[in-house]
C-alpha cells in the first residue's frame, strides 16, 4: 500500500491545554500506538444478574399461587424464557449505574410481563385443555408477577444508588473546556449519581466560563496527560458532553464505563436517566454492538468456499514466486487490528525489503525497481492479498473493514488525523468502503480515515454483502494497492 507522502509531519497532540495545568508534568511525545493495551471493563453497578433474579422470582411467586395442577415444566419454562428473553431485548436488563428508576421501567415491564403470560396460557391451553386456567387465575398470577418485579427492581436499584453514593467512581468529562468545567461543577457534592470529575478533557475553547467561585478541574491537553490521569486517579468513568468517537475508543480500551450527555430532548432516555438535570446514557462499548456474530458468520460463508476455490491459484502463484525469487513465498508482517491488537498479516512476496527496518517504516513505492514481473502482476491484480483469506478465518481480520495499517505509521497517523485511532473500533478487513471508492495506492490517509469511520458508524451486514460485490465487480479493472 502507498500514500501521498513518506514523512509524517509533528503534530502537538489532538487537545489544546487551555494554560490550565496538568495532571503530571508534560514527556517528550513517543511513536507508541495511540490505542493502550487493552484493559478489563470495570463491572458496571447495576449488572444484569440481580436484575434476571428479580424476573425469574416474580414468575416463580405467580406460578406458586395457580392450582397444583397448573405447575410444572410445560408452564414454568416458556414462562421463564419469555419473560427474560422479552425483557432482555427491551433493555430492562441492561445496567445503568446509578441512574435505574423502577417507575421508569413499569411501563416495559407490564407489556412484556403481560405478553408473556397471554402466549404462555394459551399455547398451554393447546397442548393440554385440561390444564387450562381461567381469566381470574391469570388476573392474579399477573398481578403478582408484576407486583414482585416491581418490588425486587425497587431493592436492586436502591442499593445500587447507594452503593454509588458511598463509593463514587472518579471520572473525566469529556468536551468543550467551559462547557465541561460547568458540568463538572454541577456534580460537586452530588455523591448519589456515582461519578466524582477529576478532570476536563477539553476538546476545543468555547467561550462559555467555569462557574464562579467553582474550583477549576485539570485540563487534560494530550493522550500522555490522559494515560497519567486514568493511572494516577484511577478513572473508571468518562463522561462525553459531545461526540468523539476516537475519545470514546481511547476510554473503552482503559476499561472505562463511557457516558453520553446531552441537552434537552437529545438523548431518547427515561426521565430519571439524567445527571442533575442532564440526559445521560450508558455507551454501548463498541465491541459489543449488535451484528458482531452476524458479521464473523458471514465472514467464515464466503471465506472457506473461497479459500478452497482459490486454492489452484494461491498454489500457482506460490509457485510463480518462488521461481522468479526464490524461496520465502509469504511475506509476514506486523500489522494493527481490532482494539489496537497486533496481528502478522499474510501476503505473497512481491519483493524482497532490504531490512525489518525498511518493512516496518517504509512504504512501499509504485514501479520500484527490485519489483519483478511476476511481483508486478501480483500487485496490480491484488492477487498477493490472497493469502490474508487465513486471516480472516483466524479471526485476525474481516472481510470488510479498514485496511491494517503497520504499527509505526498507525502512530504517526493517529497524531495527524482526527479520528485515525477510532478506525480500529472495528474489525480490519481485506477491502472496505474507502478502497470501493478508489481509495487505494497512492490515495490521501484522511480521505481513507473519514470513510473509514463513516462505515463503521453506518455498519449494517447488508452494506457488508454491497461492499463485498462491489469489490468483486472491480477487480474486473484492478488497479492494486
Amino acid at each position: 500500500m502507498t500514500t501521498e507522502s513518506t514523512s509524517v509531519p509533528p503534530s502537538s497532540g489532538p487537545l489544546s491545554t487551555a494554560g490550565r495545568p496538568s495532571v503530571a508534568p508534560p514527556r517528550g511525545s513517543s511513536d507508541r500506538l495511540a490505542l493502550p493495551p487493552r484493559r478489563r471493563a470495570a463491572p458496571a453497578r447495576g449488572a444484569a444478574a440481580p436484575l434476571i433474579a428479580v424476573d425469574c422470582l416474580a414468575v416463580l411467586c405467580a406460578v406458586a399461587l395457580l392450582p397444583a395442577a397448573h405447575h410444572g415444566p410445560l408452564l414454568l419454562v416458556p414462562l421463564v424464557a419469555g419473560v427474560l428473553l422479552l425483557d432482555g431485548r427491551a433493555g430492562l436488563h441492561r445496567p445503568r449505574g446509578g441512574l435505574g428508576s423502577v417507575l421508569d421501567d413499569l411501563p416495559a415491564l407490564a407489556g412484556r410481563a403481560a405478553v408473556a403470560w397471554c402466549a404462555t396460557a394459551a399455547a398451554v391451553a393447546t397442548a393440554d385443555p385440561a390444564r387450562m386456567f381461567g381469566p381470574a387465575a391469570l388476573g392474579t398470577a399477573y398481578a403478582v408477577h408484576l407486583a414482585v418485579a416491581a418490588v425486587g427492581r425497587a431493592v436492586v436499584h436502591g442499593r445500587i444508588r447507594r452503593l454509588a453514593a458511598a463509593r463514587p467512581r472518579s471520572a473525566l468529562v469529556v468536551g468543550p473546556a467551559g462547557e465541561a468545567q460547568r458540568f463538572a461543577a454541577s456534580l460537586s457534592g452530588r455523591p448519589e449519581y456515582g461519578i466524582r470529575p477529576v478532570g476536563v478533557v477539553g476538546l476545543r475553547q468555547d467561550g462559555v466560563p467555569p462557574d464562579a467561585g467553582a474550583p477549576a478541574l485539570p485540563v487534560l491537553g494530550t493522550a500522555e496527560d490522559i494515560h497519567r490521569a486514568v493511572i494516577q486517579n484511577s478513572v473508571r468513568e468518562a463522561v462525553f458532553l459531545a461526540d468523539d468517537p476516537a475519545m470514546v475508543t481511547l476510554f473503552q480500551h482503559y476499561g472505562c464505563a463511557t457516558w453520553r450527555v446531552g441537552g434537552a430532548g437529545a438523548l431518547d432516555t427515561p426521565m430519571g436517566a439524567h445527571l442533575w438535570g442532564h440526559a445521560c446514557r450508558r455507551m454501548t462499548p463498541l465491541g459489543e454492538r449488535r451484528g458482531r456474530a452476524a458479521k464473523r458468520l458471514l465472514d467464515l460463508v464466503v471465506a472457506v468456499p473461497a479459500l478452497l476455490a482459490a486454492a489452484p491459484v494461491l498454489l500457482a502463484c506460490a509457485a510463480a514466486v518462488r521461481v522468479s525469487d526464490g524461496p520465502g513465498v509469504l511475506f509476514r508482517q506486523e500489522r494493527v487490528g481490532q482494539h489496537g491488537q497486533l496481528f502478522t498479516l499474510l501476503k505473497f512476496r512481491t519483493l524482497r525489503p532490504a531490512d525489518a527496518t525498511e518493512a516496518a517504516t517504509k512504504w512501499s513505492v509504485a514501479n520500484d525497481s527490485r519489483m519483478g514481473a511476476v511481483g508486478n502482476f501480483l500487485r496490480r491484480s491484488s492477487l498477493d492479498e490472497l493469502p490474508q483469506l487465513w486471516n480472516v478465518l483466524r479471526g485476525d481480520m474481516s472481510l470488510v473493514g479498514p485496511r491494517p495499517e503497520r504499527p509505526y505509521f498507525v502512530a504517526q497517523f493517529s497524531r495527524i488525523h482526527a479520528g485515525y485511532a477510532a478506525r480500529h473500533r472495528m474489525p480490519v478487513g481485506l477491502t472496505g468502503l474507502a478502497q470501493v471508492h478508489g481509495l487505494r495506492g497512492d490515495t490521501s490517509i484522511e480521505d481513507r480515515c473519514r470513510f473509514d469511520n463513516h462505515y463503521i458508524d453506518h455498519w449494517s451486514l447488508w452494506q457488508d454483502v454491497c461492499i463485498l460485490l462491489r469489490t468483486a465487480a472491480g477487480l474486473v479493472r484492478p488497479t492494486g494497492s
